[in-house]
């Protein structure tokens, strides 16, 4: 069996950035993070491991017991930030600044009268701080989910990991649905999504079946494997070595690889290397070096570390 490496794949910037914050909080027990960093589970493991309190995405409700507070890189609204400094805590803001794109382009939006539309997932984190800011939004997921809105004027952003071919039906189904009003549409699918889903496209090309690594909840990861399933590319979505089955591989000798965003280099190296002991002495690879930080970032002024909180000192 061969096994063909996706030309781009595994952790983006935005993650690598807030791995690195983390990592260098000397106090992890006096921080909660507010939900998972990332959507992993080896990273979170590791960030309990170390001393961290973790938050449920599900149970952000009640304000940490800690003493300070770690934003993740999805992000969080204006008013919750707001809430947090009012109960006294020491931020620490790891938003993904692709990510705060976001949030200021629907903000402006929202500012200038326009009804906002999120094309994305409603229950993700990432969302759910998108339109934690906004006086009148919908989020829709689907072109099915597009309605007629009772509004003169329609602003569109999107999710950072929409699928590109996704968010072109969507708009295209909002104008459909809404003849003669103003839309404006704001580009806010980020380059390392762009970059791992058309790697993907052009892997699917040659390969007889798909290998994704990221964990379940990521939306990023499951958007590639989605991409091989759509094409009725068999496909399968691991988090660790250990979650490959060998006899899933047999009737293939052809095999691609790719990671979601979120995933860290081990977890594909892991992955990788239990991939080339079922080819056996005869099995070959086509091996390119694990993404670097990305070179072409894109954020309001700074990076990650200009958008700690000013009390970030008090560790």
């Amino acid at each position: 069996m061969k096994v063909i490496l996706a030309s781009h794949y595994g952790m983006c910037f935005g993650v690598r950035d807030a791995l690195a914050i983390a990592s260098n909080v000397p106090t992890p027990h006096r921080f909660t993070i507010h939900g998972q960093l990332v959507h992993n589970p080896q990273i979170n493991e590791g960030l309990a491991r170390r001393g961290f309190s973790i938050t449920p995405e599900n149970r952000r409700d009640p304000v940490p017991l800690t003493p300070g507070v770690l934003i993740t890189a999805h992000g969080i609204s204006s008013r919750e930030r707001s809430r947090l400094l009012r109960a006294k805590k020491t931020l620490i803001d790891t938003t993904c600044p692709l990510v705060r794109r976001v949030h200021n382009a629907a903000q402006r939006l929202n500012a200038r009268g326009f009804f906002v539309i999120v094309i994305g997932k409603r229950s993700h984190v990432e969302v759910q701080g998108i339109v934690g800011d906004l006086d009148r939004y919908a989020v829709v997921e689907k072109p099915h989910d597009v309605q007629p809105y009772d509004a003169e004027a329609l602003g569109v952003v999107c999710q950072t990991t929409t699928p590109p071919f996704l968010a072109e039906e969507v708009i295209h189904a909002i104008r459909a649905c809404n003849p003669g009003k103003s839309i404006e549409v704001v580009d806010t699918i980020c380059l390392p999504t762009r970059q791992r889903q058309e790697a993907v496209l052009a892997l699917l090309n040659r390969v007889q079946a798909l290998v994704v690594v990221g964990g379940r909840n990521s939306n990023n990861s499951r958007q590639l494997a989605r991409l091989a399933e759509d094409r009725n590319i068999p496909c399968v979505q691991v988090e660790r070595d250990g979650d490959l089955d060998p006899e899933w591989f047999k009737p293939f000798s052809l095999v691609g690889l790719t990671a979601g965003t979120s995933t860290p280099d081990a977890a594909i190296r892991a992955v990788h290397r239990a991939l080339l002991r079922l080819t056996g002495a005869q099995g070959t690879t086509e091996v390119r070096p694990l993404d670097v930080p990305d070179a072409s970032r894109v954020s309001d002024g700074g990076g990650l570390l200009a958008w700690m909180s000013p009390s970030t000192h008090r560790l």
